[in-house]
């Protein structure tokens, strides 16, 4: 049986090791609260915050400030407050207050993900935010992002598109492998692949002949005759450009003399006073523009003209017969060839013709 002495040392030593238990304990939980940002024996900031969705969100999850933690969510419900349809997830988290310098009323909340499928943790964020400083009972805004959910949604439009465009594609080399239509036969056509081949060769030949200065192509690269035409041609070219910009001849007269200019605006201005005239009614043009009377009349005398050599095209009247009708030409021949006669045959013989007989009464 063990001594009373014996006895209190055991239960000296029980007690030394539940104190050294708890103190190990204290000091664990006071270094891993450190760890996470928050102290045990600091006073925290209580703020809430209301989203669409939680995403996920535990409690317990981290708070973070720019990727340094912060501290932590207490609290994810759903709230029944009517104004808060819309958002109806309250978020209440603690915060460490070591941190308000950098915590405003303006800061903005959001959810994020520890990676692609990790564990969901909010973050603040304060780089734009220039309001008061945050105290203990605010409420954040939040700042909606979206969620890998939400990103998969938007790209099931995106992936039906390509998986179309993927069957399009197999179609089309599908068509090519088997030889059909233009750029099948461009692949598998053999007869184009001949072709090609005789085509560089024919290109092959050109360049031969070229370099060796034969046919017209070969012979206006290499036949120095025409470089020194061209020469020749330029330097003339050259002269004329010259004479041009000095004035000389009838084309540097043309583009240098202000008398051509001058004379050119006065005809100008001379042809629109004549026109503007025209346009008012004045003058014989004026009046053939804008007299109906005077046109009418003119129109009228055209007309009469037009049936008078109508008529006389026609044989119609004197001079219509005179000038189709060939008796009367004929006849007129005729006559002045015995008048021509008459008068020889009377040069000749006067006294025959000519005598005079006097009777006195």
């Amino acid at each position: 049986m063990p001594s009373q002495q014996e006895v209190k040392w055991s239960q000296l030593k029980v007690g030394l090791i539940v104190l050294i238990s708890i103190t190990l304990l204290c000091t664990l939980l006071f270094l891993m609260t450190s760890a996470s940002g928050m102290s045990v024996f600091s006073h925290k900031t209580i703020v809430t915050s209301y989203f669409e969705n939680s995403d996920g969100l535990k409690v317990g999850a981290p708070v973070n400030l720019e990727g340094v933690a912060i501290g932590e969510v207490k609290a994810v419900q759903i709230t029944s407050d009517p104004a808060r349809k819309l958002a109806p997830v309250k978020v209440v988290m603690k915060l460490d207050p070591k941190y308000h310098a950098s915590l405003h009323t303006d800061s903005k909340a959001s959810l994020s993900t520890v990676g692609v499928l990790g564990d969901t943790v909010l973050d603040i964020n304060s780089k734009a935010a220039v309001g008061p400083e945050l105290k203990s009972g605010a409420e954040l805004q939040t700042l909606e992002t979206p969620n890998l959910s939400d990103v998969v949604k938007a790209g099931e439009g995106t992936v039906e598109s390509l998986n179309v465009i993927l069957a399009k594609v197999n179609r089309i080399a599908d068509t090519i492998e088997s030889g059909t239509g233009t750029v099948g036969k461009l692949i598998n056509d053999p007869a184009l692949y001949n072709k090609a081949t005789a085509t560089v060769d024919q290109l092959q030949t050109l360049a031969q002949n070229l370099n060796r200065g034969k046919g017209s192509a070969g012979k206006l690269l290499h036949d120095t005759q025409l470089y020194d035409r061209l020469n020749d041609t330029a330097a003339k070219l050259d002269k004329i450009a010259n004479e041009l910009d000095e004035g000389k001849g009838t084309a540097g007269k043309l583009l240098k003399d202000d008398t051509l200019y001058n004379n050119l605006n006065s005809t100008l201005i001379h042809a629109n006073s004549l026109l503007a005239e025209a346009d008012a009614g004045k003058g014989a043009l004026g009046l053939l523009v804008k007299d109906p009377a005077f046109a009418k009349k003119l129109d009228h005398t055209v007309t009469q003209l037009d049936t008078i050599l109508t008529n006389v095209n026609g044989g119609k009247g004197t001079i219509g017969k005179l000038a189709t009708d060939n008796t009367a030409y004929t006849n007129l021949n005729n006559l002045l060839t015995s008048s021509t006669d008459l008068v020889t045959t009377i040069r000749k013989d006067p006294k025959k013709y000519l005598t005079i007989h006097m009777k006195i009464f």
